[in-house]
């Protein structure tokens, strides 16, 4: 399958020459007759322009219905991981605390092992276009941030609490990043991704 801008420069070409050989005919009576006296050439080049031309177009629309397809995958999974980073960062904000308990801490890094599971699943997926490839890595760089303050939970005396002022940081920009992708489902889906926030 032709890349989107190869395809369609092949069927503009191709219908430019179309009309450039039916122009050519009607108004030049000497190539008019050469065709005439070569039936089969014509015939051949006809089915052969018309069979392009078919080809591209199908080309064409399937491309782009598959660029919708994915659009919406994407999509998907980036609500997906929206909302499963939203819950590893309250567990991780819960566990790092003052006073937070060893199981806060079990549970932050459960659900921070199934953060970092889904982003590597999900990564095939996000990596080939730019704007899901930003979100792939913002989403990384929050996954490296939760795992460094939950690090640092752990080496805390006497149970301080420990800042997350660089994970408040990594969400905005997971969020921000999120937008566009998000932007391709509908509504409800929007919403329950973003947790109910207004967008």
């Amino acid at each position: 399958m032709l890349s989107r801008w190869q395809g369609g420069t092949a069927a503009v070409f191709v219908t430019l020459l179309t009309c450039a050989l039916v122009i050519l005919d009607a108004a030049d009576p000497a190539a008019r007759r050469w065709w005439d006296g070569h039936s089969i050439t014509t015939d051949t080049v006809s089915g052969l322009l018309v069979l392009l031309i078919t080809l591209l177009v199908v080309d064409q629309v399937v491309s782009r219905r598959q660029v919708r397809d994915r659009s919406q995958a994407i999509a998907a999974q980036a609500a997906i991981m929206v909302v499963q980073a939203r819950r590893t960062v309250q567990a991780v904000t819960q566990a790092v605390a003052k006073g937070a308990a060893d199981s806060d801490r079990d549970a932050a890094s459960d659900e921070l092992r199934t953060y970092m599971m889904m982003l590597l699943v999900a990564a095939p997926l996000l990596i080939d276009i730019p704007v899901s490839r930003s979100f792939l890595e913002q989403a990384q760089a929050l996954g490296g941030q939760m795992a460094h303050v939950l690090a640092a939970a752990g080496q805390a005396k006497d149970g301080a609490a420990v800042s997350t002022d660089r994970l408040d940081d990594a969400v905005k920009r997971l969020r921000v990043a999120s937008d566009p992708l998000l932007q391709v489902l509908d509504p409800e889906t929007r919403t329950a991704a973003l947790g109910g926030e207004s967008e």
